[in-house]
């Protein structure tokens, strides 16, 4: 942030000691022992031991992978029409054809001639975008929303509702109410349609623990899907849990062939770089990274005296700073001054709220969390004096 600091000493010996061994196989031309290692490590590590595992390279293509299993999975186990995917009008789930179509980004969704025919579904568990004449959201919003959205398009054609267990950069770090994401899994099973939660920014402790979903009882999906954390920038990487009750579906005889892996899919540097990333997180421990979230969101959380931050929310190592209006730009101008870049988020409401996204890595100390907020608070006094 503020000092160059060497790579993960674990993560560069796992490379080298690859390295030397070889740098590409294919896993369906050798045996793909590394890559077997991590999705062994990963599911242990995520509290899902029993899980299938596919790897891929990003995490927008694995939304679409778990895309394509949850449909192929409800159509063997349902007899599913169709595969409809069901998405919130706040969500942000890739960068393809098919995902910006699928998803409500606001900002990046395709012309509607070219959104492929597809569109978000329901409106996500926080207002702005889910007004209420009294009361603010809570469970009962998924029936509002997402039972509602199942049963106008017909139970029959939908396999998955894909979701964001905590809002990523669309309208920057908005968490659910206690029991809503218990309900959205609740009214799925009913249905027969699959739960796939999109934890490609939120997972492996981002948010305070292992995945997103572990903040709420009854909250387990039946897809999972991760990436950022999971590369941590060594290495684009992507990988879909599936849980071990749908699992052996895929396989199953009436289902439709399905290439979940693509050529260069967590190749061996790649799955090499991924256990290092594993080996080190375990070694800071998940202690560690409860305690230093909870000073990050203390630290922001006094930023609500600033007249130009309108709300602070968020978990663990993610969290949106909402700003009054027309000063987005300009703050963010003024943070870079102090050597300190965000990530921008432009979603929410009409008019459309706007504010940073504050996405520390899990490798922050005390003093990075501590010069972040500072500068940030000090671009905000002086876009403030010069108004």
């Amino acid at each position: 942030m503020y000092e160059r600091r060497p790579g993960q000493p674990k993560v560069f010996g796992r490379l080298a000691e690859q390295f030397s061994r070889y740098t590409y196989g294919g896993a369906a031309v050798v045996q793909p022992h590394i890559q077997m290692e991590l999705m062994d490590r990963l599911c242990h590590a995520v509290g899902r031991p029993e899980d299938s595992v596919a790897l891929t390279t990003c995490g927008t293509l694995g939304v679409e992978v778990a895309v394509g299993l949850a449909r192929n999975i409800t159509r063997v186990r349902d007899g599913k029409r169709r595969g409809d995917i069901l998405t919130s009008t706040l969500s942000y789930h890739g960068m393809s054809a098919l995902t910006l179509g699928l998803a409500g980004n606001h900002a990046r969704r395709p012309r509607p001639e070219d959104a492929l025919g597809l569109g978000p579904a329901f409106a996500p568990p926080y207002q702005p975008t889910h007004p209420h004449t009294t009361g603010a959201c809570d469970a009962s919003c998924a029936d509002d929303e997402i039972a509602q959205a199942i049963d106008s398009t017909g139970a029959e054609y939908v396999s998955a509702v894909l979701i964001e267990p905590v809002n990523g950069s669309t309208g920057g770090a908005y968490v659910p109410p206690a029991g809503y994401l218990r309900r959205v899994s609740e009214i799925c099973r009913e249905r027969d349609v699959l739960v796939i939660h999109d934890e490609v920014l939120t997972g492996l402790w981002h948010t305070g623990t292992p995945l997103a979903s572990d903040h709420w009882d009854g909250a387990e999906p039946d897809l999972c899907i991760l990436s950022k954390g999971l590369g941590a920038g060594y290495t684009g990487v992507g990988a879909v849990l599936v849980s071990p009750e749908i699992a052996p579906l895929i396989r199953h005889q009436d289902a439709d062939p399905l290439p979940a892996m693509g050529t260069m899919a967590a190749h061996p540097l790649q799955a090499a770089a991924c256990l290092g990333v594993l080996d080190e997180l375990e070694a800071v421990g998940a202690s560690t990274f409860q305690v230093r979230g909870e000073r990050l969101g203390r630290r922001l959380q006094a930023l609500t005296d600033l007249p130009s931050v309108r709300d602070v929310r968020g978990l663990g190592f993610l969290y949106g700073v909402e700003l009054a209006p027309g000063l987005l730009w300009p703050l963010m101008t003024e943070t870079e001054k102090r050597g300190v870049f965000f990530y921008p988020f432009t979603g929410a409401g009409q008019p459309q709220s706007e504010g940073l996204v504050i996405a520390l890595p899990l490798t922050s100390m005390d003093t990075d969390i501590d010069f972040m907020v500072t500068a940030l608070a000090d671009a905000a006094t002086a876009l403030a004096e010069s108004r």
